[in-house]
Order: structure tokens, then C-alpha cells, then sequence
């Protein structure tokens, strides 16, 4: 069995000197221990391990200045940063977020191609090298400038906790980012507003719960992690009804959020709370509780006699069991499974029953794999452009400054990114003195 390490430094005896020496394990698994001044127990000693122990608490991988000479490898800061992340990217409730997902997808490709060598050693041809197998993995180029970024910041970390010197950093920072049309990575197109006729045809292909959040994403332009975090008691109910989400992208910046909910939000939300009886901290749309209405309507259309042994086939020990809350992922798959089934691909670009997903990519042509994709464009939408379809409305008829309370953005630039320009309004200017 394993021996449990130490982080927390101890103050110990060094009997060759008499002086007082401090022993740990800092978070890359290596043992530390640093000669403290004076002799054991005096006051010097005491004071020496009193500011050892602060600087551990500041950054628990200090390393002795003996250890940085000899060079520590890009494997033992990233070890280092990821159990720093494991802490760090944690949301309220403390689970982990998407970010220390994506950092630990990050770290594998670095721990592949550089994890034997020296961390100082990591300049911008290894950068570059690195971008070149995102690029090499398929990722369009907006995905490998951010996850560049990432290794950059890693790097960053590092040279904050004395583990590298600050000229790393400094030399990744010249290595410019990929641009569009000068690079061999793919381009992906931009995010549009998806047509109110394609959403009305996918609403009926989704459960009562993810229908609800769809239509509550089309008429607020709110996050779908926020409509899937919504409460009974973070809605405030008066002359207009406003919900203020306490989970939200921008809230560990100290920043609130407000999400105005109109006549037709609440239309939804009151006929999706008919008949159901709902605590006021209890998540209003749940994975969980879908499944037991849709249980109960199951049973309830049933016309032979249940028998006994099929009244319950529960495994009390379930791998799997749904969760109290959505998560925006589980909204992105149904809606995807119910666009396919609202619109089904024509049958030659269709994947047939009996092929797996490559076969099928193999059997299609060059030309059908085009037109699938752009029927895909087409028929096929993500929660997360009924954003942008409810921004552009608002900016067509309130303007951009209207767009940008609603969305809840600081700046009006970020909401461009999200409105479309009014181009019939542009049409008629230029009718009109062009």
C-alpha cells in the first residue's frame, strides 16, 4: 500500500547541521525538503518555515531553486496545472466545468509530443508544431486558436509559479494566431438565425420538457444552460415577469444577469407548469421527472392488465439513471434527433439501418457528401442560434442597444456578433439615395 504524501510542509530535525529543515510533497508527486536558517527551534527557523508555509499555500508546486536549475519537464507542470485546474474550474455547486475538460484535451496532445522534455525548452517552433497536429486532428480554425491559447496559458501558469522562466511565455506570445483564408485549417460557416417555419416543425418531435426550453430560448434569447437551471424562486413575478438565473456564464465575474420573460414566455411557462406541482428550488425542466410523466402516460394508455412481475423492472443499481437537471448538451442531442426526425435526408444521402456511420461516409460521393452538407445548413439548427435569431429580431425592430440589454451583453460589439444587420433597411436607404 502506498504511503499517503504530505503538501503541507513539516518542521523537522536535520541532525547532521542541527538546523531545522522543512519536508513536503508539492502536487507533482516530487519530495521537498529546503534547509531552513538558524538552529532547530530558534526563532529564526520558525520564522523561515512560517513564510515557506505561505508561499506553498500560494502556490502549492514551489519548487527549491536546486530543482528549477536541474529543469523540470513539460509532464510535471502539466501534471501541476491540472490538479491547479481540478480546484480552479469548479461552478457553484462545485462540478467541474467544461474548461478543465478542455484543458485535459490539450495536455494529452502536449504530454505526446513534449512531455520528456524540459519545460524551458518549449518555445514557439514547439507552439507551432502543436497548432500543426490540432489542424492535422480535423479541428476548424477557430477551435485551434483557442485551444492554442489554452497552451498558452498553461505555460503562463507555469512561469507565474516560478516552475519556467518568464521567457517562455514571452516567446509563445509571438506565435500569431491562424487566419482565415491563410491556412490549410478548416474554415466552419458562421452561426445564422435559424427560420421560425424550421423550429415550428421540429417542436412536435420533442418531449414536453425540452419543448418548453426551445420555446423559452426562441422568445427570451437567454443561454440554454440558463434556461435548464430556471427555479420557481428565482422568477420574479409582477407587472413583467423577470428571471435572474444565479448560474450563468459571466457570474464569476461578479456580474448579474436579467432575463425579462414577455407574454409568450410566460404563456409557455404557464402551460407548462399546469398540473404539475413543483418545489420552489426545484429545477422546472427535468430529465428525471420526463421520464416518470411519460411513464405515468404509458401506463395510464394501457388496455391489457400489467402483470405482476412487469410492475417494476427497475434495477435498483442502475448505471445509469437520469439526472433532477438538464444539461445544454442533452437539449443540443434531442434537438438534433428530432430535426432528423422532422426532416429526413433524401434517401440517397440518408444513412441506411443496416451501415455503420463510416460506411456510409465512404459509400457517399464528393458531390453528395457537398449536398448533404448543405441541405445539413439548411434543415439542421442548434439551440444555441435561437440566440441569435431572437437577437436579430430585437435589433430589426428596438435597434442594437435594445439587443444587447436583452442579451445581457457589456459591449454592443459582442452583440453584433449575434444580431444580423437589418439588410432591407439598407435596401431602402440605398432605394432612396443611392
Amino acid at each position: 500500500m502506498s504511503v499517503q504524501r504530505k503538501h503541507t510542509p513539516s518542521y523537522l530535525l536535520h541532525r547532521q547541521s542541527g538546523r531545522a529543515r522543512a519536508v513536503w510533497t508539492d502536487l507533482t508527486g516530487t519530495r521537498q525538503q529546503k534547509l531552513l536558517p538558524g538552529p532547530f527551534g530558534s526563532e529564526e527557523s520558525r520564522a523561515a518555515f512560517a513564510r515557506l508555509q505561505l508561499e506553498i499555500v500560494t502556490s502549492p508546486v514551489h519548487l527549491p531553486a536546486a530543482h528549477t536549475t536541474r529543469g523540470v519537464s513539460l509532464n510535471e507542470v502539466l501534471l501541476a496545472f491540472l490538479s491547479h485546474a481540478e480546484r480552479h474550474y469548479r461552478d457553484p455547486d462545485g462540478n467541474l466545468t467544461t474548461e478543465h475538460r478542455e484543458y485535459k484535451r490539450v495536455a494529452r496532445h502536449l504530454r505526446e509530443l513534449y512531455g520528456q522534455a524540459p519545460a524551458a525548452e518549449f518555445g514557439p517552433l514547439a507552439l507551432k508544431a502543436v497548432r500543426q497536429r490540432f489542424v492535422d486532428a480535423g479541428w476548424s480554425r477557430g477551435v485551434v486558436n483557442q485551444r492554442v491559447g489554452r497552451v498558452r496559458r498553461i505555460l503562463k501558469w507555469a512561469v507565474a509559479e516560478e516552475l519556467v522562466p518568464p521567457a517562455v511565455f514571452h516567446g509563445l506570445a509571438a506565435v500569431a494566431g491562424l487566419q482565415r483564408g491563410r491556412t490549410p485549417a478548416r474554415e466552419t460557416d458562421p452561426v445564422r438565425p435559424v427560420g421560425d417555419d424550421v423550429v415550428a416543425a421540429t417542436l412536435p418531435h420533442l418531449t414536453p420538457h425540452v419543448r418548453a426550453i426551445v420555446e423559452l430560448l426562441f422568445h427570451t434569447g437567454m443561454r440554454p444552460a440558463e434556461a435548464c437551471g430556471m427555479t420557481l424562486n428565482q422568477i420574479e413575478r409582477g407587472t413583467v415577469w423577470v428571471y435572474r438565473p444565479r448560474r450563468h456564464k459571466t457570474a464569476h465575474h461578479g456580474k448579474g444577469r436579467v432575463v425579462p420573460l414577455g407574454p409568450n414566455a410566460r404563456a409557455v411557462l404557464a402551460a407548462f407548469l399546469a398540473g404539475r406541482v413543483l418545489e420552489p428550488d426545484e429545477p422546472i425542466f427535468s430529465p428525471a421527472r420526463c421520464r416518470e410523466e411519460r411513464y405515468a402516460a404509458m401506463r395510464k394508455g394501457r388496455r391489457s392488465k400489467v402483470q405482476p412481475s412487469q410492475v417494476s423492472r427497475r434495477k435498483a443499481d442502475a448505471e445509469r439513471t437520469p439526472t433532477d437537471r438538464y444539461a445544454p448538451g442533452a437539449i443540443s442531442h434531442a434537438v438534433a434527433a428530432a430535426c432528423g426526425r422532422a426532416f429526413p435526408p433524401p434517401a440517397p444521402l440518408a444513412k441506411r439501418r443496416d451501415e455503420t456511420a463510416a460506411a456510409w461516409k465512404a459509400r457517399l460521393t464528393a458531390g453528395e457528401r457537398t449536398r448533404l452538407r448543405a441541405w445539413e445548413r439548411e434543415h439542421r439548427w442548434h439551440p444555441y442560434q435561437l440566440r441569435h435569431t431572437f437577437a436579430t429580431k430585437v435589433r430589426k425592430a428596438h435597434g442594437l442597444e435594445a439587443a444587447q440589454v436583452l442579451l445581457g451583453h457589456a459591449r454592443a460589439d459582442v452583440t453584433q456578433v449575434y444580431a444580423e444587420r437589418n439588410e432591407e433597411l439598407a435596401a431602402a436607404v440605398a432605394a432612396k439615395i443611392g
